[in-house]
């Protein structure tokens, strides 16, 4: 029963607003056409009542009673007012409608109520081709003859039954119109949502600026621009990161893929020796490792993001990781490059594949524009760690400083050193992921010196 009820509900929300006004309505106009209905009916009997004491006061006034028996006096009008009418001494019948018998129905219903002593009303429904309505009056001060008059009700009850009808018509015309201007009220005002939903779709498509605001519209819409609003500004978020994380990958898997072109370059320039082949798929095979490090931090630093994880990302001893990546990075020819750390043991906390992914970026900035020496160096400070990496280059220019840190951002783009700008947003952004800082120290001179503050391990 519930699957055919829901198999016959509306759609869309516009038929069930629909649906709901009428089945309101209906019910609505069902009570008060009921209501209408029951007190016109009841009016039309009691007029049918007046009319019937009416005629039995004006009969009354024929009946004698000052004499020692009840007499019917005769009178102008008589044969008037004897229609319908019977005249009662005690329970004796004295005179009776001449259209009527002794034992007809409606006499015998006369008589019930003469019996009754009282003035009472009835109505005669089932004997008689129509309803008639009866009404008893007493005459004489001790009750001594008794007055009943009898009224057709047929106009009576034709006049209900043109009321119910009309009431029914006009009852069927309300729910057509109801119908009608709740649904053209309802799509009217459901119009501004469907706008709003495909501008939403649109806008998300394309990660537009624009928003929807709260301005010119009705509460209820308000709120639901409001809801729009923040689910496109979180649909444009998605879209940055996943522009920035496909940027950062490739700018991270830049040298190590460099690295395996050189080499196949290199072994392909001429034959060379098993020694040498060796060598080649040992650098290629390590390049490739680089790669797969990369790839897993990055992804990992993503999900983690994703799922707001608190857990504790690990220790690492920083020393090694410094040489690994002075080892092996290309040093460009005539630039010397140091590691000056005082205590060997100094440890931070943070994984060791994002402390190379912090550091990285840092250093072939570094290794870029250097002139001669590129320092890093690592020492401790209260509750943290600080890595300095230092090169003697031109430095910053001071136009650049607010901007280096944003994507995609370069200084000179016609420097002649290949680069899309990530490479620093990308440290920054890893080392905060785990409480950390990445910033550029404006006060050193000569050169650029940035600083890289990581949470003790």
């Amino acid at each position: 029963m519930n699957r055919l009820l829901r198999r016959l509900a509306p759609r869309t929300l516009r038929g069930r607003l629909s649906l709901v006004a009428l089945t309101t309505a209906a019910l609505l106009m069902t009570v008060l056409t009921v209501a209408f209905n029951t007190v016109m009916a009841r009016h039309l009997q009691h007029q049918a009542d007046d009319e019937l004491r009416d005629r039995a006061a004006a009969v009354a006034t024929t009946v004698d009673t000052g004499g020692p028996r009840v007499r019917v006096l005769e009178t102008a009008n008589d044969g008037l007012l004897d229609a319908d009418v019977w005249i009662y001494t005690g329970t004796h019948l004295l005179e009776k409608p001449p259209s009527t018998t002794a034992g007809s129905h409606l006499t015998r219903a006369a008589g019930r109520l003469v019996a009754q002593h009282e003035r009472a009303c009835s109505t005669v429904d089932g004997a008689s081709p129509h309803a008639v309505r009866l009404c008893a009056d007493l005459v004489g001060g001790h009750h001594d003859a008794t007055v009943v008059a009898a009224l057709d009700l047929r106009p009576y009850r034709s006049s209900a039954d043109t009321l119910l009808l009309g009431s029914l018509i006009l009852d069927a015309v309300m729910l057509a119109c109801t119908y009608a201007l709740t649904r053209l009220a309802v799509g009217r005002a459901l119009r501004p949502v469907a706008t709003m939903t495909d501008q939403a779709t649109q806008w998300s498509a394309v990660g537009s600026g624009e928003r929807f605001g709260v301005e010119h519209h009705p509460a209820e819409l308000a709120r639901l621009g409001l809801s729009l609003d923040a689910l496109l500004d979180r649909i444009r978020t998605v879209l940055r990161h996943e522009r920035q994380l496909t940027g950062e990958l490739s700018h991270e898997l830049r040298t190590p893929l460099t690295r395996i072109i050189v080499e196949l370059d290199w072994w392909r320039a001429r034959p060379r020796s098993a020694a040498e082949t060796r060598n080649t798929h040992e650098v290629i095979a390590e390049a490739a490792q680089s790669m797969r490090t990369i790839c897993d931090t990055l992804l990992d630093d993503v999900r983690d993001s994703a799922r707001n994880a608190s857990a504790v990302p690990g220790t690492t001893a920083v020393v090694p990781v410094l040489r690994h990546l002075v080892e092996n990075l290309d040093t460009p020819e005539g630039v010397e490059t140091v590691v000056d750390v005082t205590d060997p043991r100094l440890a931070a906390g943070i994984a060791p594949a994002l402390l190379e992914r912090v550091l990285s970026p840092l250093l072939a900035n570094a290794l870029r524009y250097a002139r001669s020496a590129v320092t890093v160096s690592a020492r401790q400070l209260p509750g943290s760690v600080r890595i300095d990496v230092t090169d003697d280059g031109p430095g910053v220019p001071d136009a650049f400083v607010d901007d280096l840190f944003q994507p995609g951002r370069r200084a000179d783009h016609d420097d002649g050193h290949d680069g899309a700008g990530l490479g620093l947003p990308l440290a920054r952004r890893l080392a905060r992921a785990v409480g950390g800082e990445v910033s550029h120290d404006p006060g050193h001179t000569p050169g650029a010196r940035f600083l890289v503050d990581l949470p003790t391990g």
